[in-house]
Parts: C-alpha cells; sequence; structure tokens
C-alpha cells in the first residue's frame, strides 16, 4: 500500500471514530415566565417633556438599531461615528480575527504534513592503515552526496484528541464573536446614555440660571425696599445669601457639561481637540414608548455576555476532552520517499531513490502525575465555566428586572417632580405677588423660591432618569444584534486617531 493511501485510510479512521469527554450540550434554558413583581404593562403619564405613558410589548422584537427609536439624527450620527472609530471596537475585532485564524489553523491538524528537504554534503573517506585499515585503499577518498526527499506525517485522531482541538478553538472563537457584540453594544449603550447625561446638565444649568436671574431680579427689589425703609438690612443680606448660593451651583454644573463633553469625545474615539459638533437637549429626544420585553427563556439567546460565557462553557468542555485524549495512546505515521546521488545530475536516475514507511505507538508510562493532575485542572476549569454561565444568567435577568423596576419608578416620579414643579411655580409666583403688596414677610418669598430651585432641577434630573434607564432597557436586552443586516466598518487609524 503506497504511503497516501495509507494516510487516507488513517485520515477516514479517525473522523469516524469516537471522541474521548463530554459531548457538548447547551445548558436548559430558564423556565421562568417572567420577572416577577418587576413586570408591568404601562407606566404612569406626566405632562412636558418625556411624560408620556410607556407600555411593555411582549411580541415586540428589539431593532438593530435601537437608539434611532429617541428620534435624533444627530444621536444616530455619534453612534454610527463611534461603532466606526473607536478602538475599543478595533481591538474586538481583531481579537475576533485571530480567534478565526488560530481555528482553521487548528483545522489543518485532521491532514497529513508534508516536507520536502535537500541536502548537499562534501565527505573524505577513510583511507586506513596497515595498523588500523578501516577501509579499503581508494584513489580519491573525496566525493559529494545529495539528497533531496518528500517526509510525511500523519498523526491518526483515534480518539479524539485532534477533535476536541478543534472544538475547543471553535468555541474560542465564538467567544470572541460574542465579545465584539458585547463591545458593540456597550458602546453605543454608553453614547446614548452619556448624550442623555449631556441633555440633563444643560437643562439643569438652564434652570439654574433662569433662577439666578428670578434672584437677582427680587435682590434689586428687596435693595429698593430697604433704601425706602420697608424691609431690614437682615433681609437684605438674605437675599442675597440665597442668590450667591444658587450661583455657586452653575460652576459644577459646568465642569460636569465639559467632563461629560470629553467623554463623548472620546467614546468616539477622538481626542479632546476633535469635540463633536453635536449637543444635547432633552426637548430634541423623544421617548419611545413601546417597548420590548424578553422572556428569560428568550434574553439568553440575546445576550452577548450570555452567548460568551455558553461558548467559554463549550471550550472548557472540549478542553476536558483533549486532556482525556492526552492520557491514552498517541499514534503516528511517517513516511520518506527520496533520491540519493553523487552528483546533482544523477538525482532521480535509476537505482537512486529510495523510501521507508512505519508506525509507531507511544504511551506515557510515568510523568509523577502531569497528566492527571492537567485531567484534574480540566474538570475544575469545566466547574468554573459552568457557574459563570449561570451567574451570567442569573445577572442577564437581574439586569432586566431592575431596569422594569427603574422604569416604573422613574414615570412615578416624574409625574410627581411635575407636579410638585408645577405648584411651586404657583407658590413662588403668588408669594412674589404678595410680598408687592406687604401682605408677607420677605423670608416667606425665599422659602417658596428655594422650594421651586429644588423642584425644577428634580424635574429635569426625573426627565432624564427616564431616558436613561429607557436606553438600559434596550442594553440589558441585548440590542438586537441578531437582527443587524451587516457589522459595522472599523476605520484604522493612527495612534491619536487621525
Amino acid at each position: 500500500m503506497s504511503v497516501s493511501r495509507l494516510t487516507a485510510a488513517a485520515l477516514i479512521a479517525s473522523l469516524a471514530a469516537c471522541a474521548v469527554g463530554p459531548n457538548f450540550k447547551r445548558p436548559t434554558p430558564p423556565a421562568a415566565a417572567g420577572y416577577g413583581s418587576a413586570a408591568w404593562k404601562e407606566t404612569a403619564a406626566a405632562g412636558g417633556a418625556g411624560g408620556d405613558a410607556q407600555r411593555l410589548l411582549a411580541d415586540m422584537d428589539v431593532p438593530s438599531e435601537w437608539w434611532s427609536l429617541f428620534k435624533s439624527p444627530q444621536l444616530n450620527q455619534l453612534v454610527e461615528q463611534a461603532l466606526k472609530a473607536n478602538p475599543n471596537v478595533g481591538a474586538a475585532q481583531a481579537a475576533l480575527r485571530q480567534a478565526h485564524e488560530l481555528y482553521s489553523a487548528q483545522w489543518t491538524s485532521f491532514f497529513p504534513s508534508v516536507e520536502g528537504s535537500f541536502s548537499g554534503a562534501r565527505a573524505k573517506n577513510a583511507l586506513g592503515t596497515i595498523a588500523n585499515p578501516t577501509s579499503l585503499p581508494q584513489t580519491n577518498p573525496y566525493y559529494n552526496l545529495y539528497t533531496a526527499q518528500l517526509t510525511v506525517s500523519y498523526l491518526p485522531d483515534v480518539f479524539g484528541g485532534t477533535r476536541r482541538a478543534v472544538e475547543l478553538a471553535k468555541a474560542q472563537m465564538q467567544s470572541s464573536r460574542f465579545q465584539l457584540e458585547a463591545v458593540y453594544l456597550t458602546l453605543s449603550s454608553n453614547v446614548v446614555v452619556t448624550a442623555v447625561q449631556e441633555a440633563s446638565i444643560r437643562g439643569q444649568i438652564a434652570a439654574t440660571t433662569r433662577l439666578v436671574e428670578l434672584q437677582n431680579d427680587l435682590t434689586d427689589k428687596v435693595r429698593h425696599q430697604r433704601a425706602l425703609g420697608t424691609v431690614s438690612d437682615l433681609d437684605v443680606l438674605a437675599q442675597e445669601s440665597l442668590a450667591a448660593q444658587t450661583a455657586q451651583q452653575l460652576p459644577p454644573l459646568q465642569k460636569q457639561l465639559g467632563q461629560t463633553r470629553d467623554a463623548l469625545t472620546a467614546l468616539l474615539g477622538r481626542l479632546p481637540s476633535d469635540e463633536p459638533t453635536q449637543s444635547f437637549r432633552l426637548e430634541d429626544l423623544t421617548l419611545p414608548t413601546d417597548l420590548p420585553v424578553s422572556l428569560p427563556s428568550k434574553l439568553i439567546e440575546q445576550r452577548p455576555d450570555v452567548r460568551q460565557a455558553e461558548e467559554n462553557l463549550h471550550a472548557a468542555s472540549a478542553a476536558d476532552g483533549v486532556t482525556i485524549a492526552n492520557m491514552l495512546p498517541q499514534f503516528s505515521i511517517n513516511g520518506d520517499i527520496g533520491s540519493s546521488a553523487l552528483t546533482l545530475k544523477q538525482l532521480f536516475s535509476p537505482y537512486t531513490g529510495f523510501w521507508s514507511i512505519g508506525a509507531s505507538l507511544s504511551e506515557t508510562l510515568f510523568d509523577a502525575g502531569a497528566l492527571l493532575h492537567k485531567k484534574r485542572a480540566a474538570d475544575a476549569a469545566l466547574d468554573q465555566a459552568a457557574a459563570e454561565y449561570r451567574a451570567a444568567v442569573i445577572l442577564a435577568c437581574q439586569n432586566v428586572a431592575d431596569t422594569l423596576r427603574a422604569l416604573q419608578a422613574d414615570a412615578d416620579a416624574l409625574k410627581a417632580s411635575t407636579e410638585a414643579e408645577r405648584a411651586a411655580k404657583k407658590t413662588f409666583d403668588f408669594a412674589r405677588q404678595q410680598r408687592e403688596f406687604g401682605t408677607i414677610t420677605l423670608i416667606s418669598v425665599l422659602n417658596a423660591e428655594q422650594l421651586y430651585l429644588q423642584a425644577e432641577l428634580a424635574l429635569v434630573q426625573a426627565q432624564a432618569n427616564r431616558y436613561a434607564d429607557t436606553a438600559a432597557l434596550f442594553q440589558a436586552l441585548g440590542g438586537g444584534w441578531w437582527n443587524r443586516k451587516e457589522e459595522p466598518r472599523y476605520e484604522r487609524t493612527g495612534p491619536t486617531g487621525e
């Protein structure tokens, strides 16, 4: 039988054999029918920006570009730019390419390897002497020797070690794929939440600025009344102190706004000097009113982190099979064919050819328990991966439940904040009118003004919380990557993003 036929027969036999170790089976999905007391059908409604009621739709799928539901062209542009230029995306894509190449390299283990070699040597035979006749007398002991040969080697996968190694590499590649999806999801969510945070801070700055202007007007009036002798110096100092305290809140808000803009610029893969031109305000965003919700059994299919944990479990299962195969006998088949001649032109001429074929079997007889300990380590790694998968499932369901609770609380908080702001505004306006008629003290006006300030800022924060937690729900549900037609393209940039 020729070397090629023997190798092909061994290849077919190895592929048909059984693989040692556990055969991976996908974990059973959670049987829970929902998220317990965290679930709801419709939130409370409040007037004003972001005050619409939100509804949960069980049959609604998560769109791949879920951020477009906020109906902000500027937000859509920034998310698209971030997915193209953020270096974390490029790193995750490179990791996936690396894993794919390693899987392809491991898959070649199913085939024999063929090596070609050529050697040339200049040698001298021993002439020998009467005292030491090592060879026959020669007229020319010098000669050249040229050898050209092909070496074929093959390791039959008798116990499935190679198949488990390929299975391991493929699972690692899939893990890298879901890691990339997790980067996409986290990045897009961070852009949306950062934009909402910017809008919230701008709203707080605007509210604080309006209140500072009101307080300055009131301060002027109090000073005028002091000149008329209708109020005391203590009243003037109290009003000036409150105006200064309100103005004192502006610098921290402006610092937060600048840092938020820096964070948004970094998410786009840019340096602070290349700040985006887009800016955000709450009134420019539309609150999505119809929201999807997935059952836990479907959620584990959607969450990239859960899918990555599943592939890590698959890889640990395959690695356990590899350690078992390493403890069993190892087979190998080797063959050589070539030609050897004293001159180059004689190579491959009649009577210069040679060939050999053979098989070997090896088994580790003593290694001080190294293979056994590696097997036990693989068992422990499999248990670890199983526990991490369960933890990922629990965390995924917890994220959805927490977000559902947050959305319901946000709606209630916004409704209460809206009512409180309206009441505080009416109280403040009424107090200023009564003060002009002299029917109430200045202290009463200051108290009403302080309550209005707190209500105004609380309203802006409550509005922003609804937008941010709505984005968090889409993130908790997996972000709709399964509906994406193509992956975002990464634009290679220099070290400084140029």
